[in-house]
């Protein structure tokens, strides 16, 4: 789960990482009062889970409660990459000296922890990364043993930070690696880690990304959850315990299991070049030991998808038997197609390929459904063609 920058510092703050004071709001007139209230210039700064929003004007500074109040009105309900604006961070100008980059991430290739840092912040980490490497400090940290001030001092000495402030970002590691393990995040980053005129070290900016697999230990993490800017399907999806992603394509994908998911996304992705560009148009991992309410769940959840034109379901049966996947089509299609209030929600295509586990009553069960708007097919690849096929001729059709 990603987090607003103002959740970030939240997190920041309980866990004695410096941070400046602010007020989230999500109305101008509120944005004025916040100024009022914090006194002297502010910055307001557009809350949204993307970067580049100071680029597409996402931040700006005000002199007054006044000003503040106008720019809050231009900033909200702005878009910044497809994200809508609904609330600003009102906080304290600062004037600043020097502008760092730390951060902490899990490095999935290693099976460990990366600590990167540069004394060139402020810009998009990965600009410093492409046009001066050499910058970007990368300090492998071991799992067993963390971060300890030993630790703390190494990653400051290897990015080359000045000695006056050597010491002050140290502190500043440290407390970040508390909440990275505390938190069960896999990246904190504060960028820009700045010095102002008066030599204080202060996380200005921050993005954080906990695991959401780690989410029992933390129920307090519930509340960070993003109502406002989350896909509704993802909602559904999640509500319905399923692995569902949305992508922007137009071919609905349904696997048991992520490698056979992300193997058919690839394999769409392909096909879909010999048909006018058709690509997958979500991830959504049954699981290794899914039901026939599962797979009814499922096709419930893509056929809600306005973009999607049809549906390739991809079953190896292992746990998961193909006769159940079979049931789990037929029946859902039965009750989707019995749901007047949802128009043609049940009329896209399904392409689908059964393998594996109980495979011959799998497919028996779908001959004898004999439903039209199912296609069985016996290999990946061609079922993948074919999907991308009647995705094509649905969008033809629509035009």
């Amino acid at each position: 789960m990603d987090l607003y920058e103002y959740q970030a510092r939240d997190l920041f703050g309980a866990h004695g990482v410096p941070v400046l004071p602010g007020r989230v709001v999500t109305t101008s007139e509120q944005a004025r009062a916040a100024a009022a209230e914090l006194g002297g210039r502010v910055v307001v700064k557009a809350q949204v889970k993307t970067g580049g929003r100071g680029k597409a004007g996402g931040v700006q500074l005000a002199d007054t409660p006044q000003e503040t109040q106008r720019r809050a009105a231009a900033i909200l309900g702005m878009d910044i990459k497809g994200h809508t604006v609904h609330s600003v961070l009102v906080t304290p100008a600062c004037d600043i000296a020097q502008e760092y980059y730390l951060s902490f991430v899990l490095d999935r290739t290693r099976r460990a922890f990366l600590a990167m840092a540069s004394v060139q912040g402020g810009m998009e980490i990965e600009e410093v990364a492409a046009t001066a490497p050499e910058a970007l400090a990368k300090v492998p940290v071991d799992p067993v043993v963390g971060v300890d001030a030993r630790k703390a001092a190494e990653i400051v000495h290897t990015a080359g930070f000045p000695a006056e402030v050597a010491e002050a970002v140290a502190d500043a590691a440290l407390r970040l690696w508390d909440v990275f393990v505390a938190e069960d995040a896999t990246l904190v980053e504060v960028n820009p880690l700045i010095r102002d005129t008066q030599g204080a070290i202060i996380a200005l900016d921050g993005k954080v990304t906990l695991d959401d697999n780690a989410g029992f230990r933390h129920p307090d993490h519930a509340e960070l959850a993003d109502s406002v800017g989350q896909d509704p399907l993802e909602a559904m999806a999640k509500a319905r315990n399923l692995n569902y992603v949305k992508l922007d394509g137009q071919v609905g994908i349904i696997g048991n299991g992520a490698g056979l998911v992300m193997s058919t996304l690839d394999v769409v992705a392909y096909a879909g070049r010999a048909h006018g560009g058709m690509k997958p148009a979500n991830f959504l991992d049954i699981g290794g030991g899914a039901n026939a309410q599962v797979m009814a769940d499922g096709l419930d959840i893509i056929f809600g998808d306005p973009d999607v034109r049809s549906v390739f379901v991809n079953v190896f049966g292992g746990i998961t038997a193909c006769d159940q996947v079979a049931t789990g089509i037929v029946q859902a299609l039965d009750l989707l197609g019995r749901d007047t209030s949802r128009g043609e929600a049940a009329g896209k295509p399904l392409v689908v390929r059964l393998d594996g586990n109980n495979v011959a009553e799998g497919r028996r069960i779908l001959a004898q459904a004999a439903h039209p708007l199912i296609t069985m097919v016996d290999t990946m690849d061609a079922a993948a063609d074919k999907a991308a096929e009647l995705a094509a001729l649905t969008c033809a059709k629509g035009a």
